[in-house]
């Protein structure tokens, strides 16, 4: 089996051929991290660059990021007991007063795909919940999310949050978002911004590098 159909059926969205080809693909004798990065990975990568110049829109990237999560379904359980180690952990949420969760969810899949340990908190959660998240999981990142302009200076009260707990320095916060930039991730002291899904994942493997 070629690579290049794995990579071709996830950017269609077909759920079916993806798992079937990851199967395949495992069949072939090919490890479940070699699938995951030259395969998924790949993929998403081209459906973010897509994305991120207006060729595809949400509803699409959606039907992408569900095909790989088939595919990543197959291939998790037996990373698991690989020699495949997790990049590290991340802790998700969107902010309080904000209930969009498709970019989070994406963003979440892309994470997952390249090796992370994920632990999803949901839509309107308040800053309180991201610190007591912090000081249970010990996460190597927090990402937070805002689709309204609304609700992005609820980002700034999460890190705020964390100064007043002494929790600040022990995890990178990346942050992200429809309305979100990078300058604005630089206002509020965050350590990272991701434009898009690829980008998210892309910034939470740099965060950690820099960090280790």
């Amino acid at each position: 089996m070629e690579m290049q159909q794995l990579i071709k059926a996830v950017i269609a969205g077909n759920a079916p051929e993806t798992k079937s080809l990851a199967e395949a693909a495992l069949t072939d004798g090919i490890a479940p991290a070699t699938i995951v990065n030259d395969g998924l990975i790949a993929a998403m990568g081209v459906v973010g660059e897509r994305f991120g110049c207006g060729e595809i829109y949400v509803p699409e990237m959606l039907l992408s990021a569900r095909a790989m999560q088939t595919a990543l379904a197959v291939l998790e359980p037996l990373m698991s007991k690989s020699d495949v180690g997790a990049r590290g952990t991340v802790v998700i949420g969107t902010v309080k007063g904000d209930v969009h969760d498709i970019g989070k969810n994406i963003v979440a899949i892309m994470l997952k795909g390249s090796g992370f340990t994920v632990h999803d908190l949901g839509v309107d959660v308040p800053a309180e919940r991201f610190v007591e998240a912090i000081q249970e999981l010990q996460p190597d990142v927090l990402g937070i999310s805002a689709l309204l302009t609304t609700t992005m200076p609820a980002m700034q009260v999460v890190i705020d949050a964390l100064v007043a707990a002494g929790l600040r320095d022990q995890v990178k916060v990346l942050v992200g978002g429809a309305p979100v930039t990078e300058e604005f991730a630089q206002s509020i002291g965050a350590d990272g911004y991701g434009r898009d899904a690829g980008a998210a994942a892309e910034q939470a493997k740099q965060l950690i590098l820099a960090a280790g």
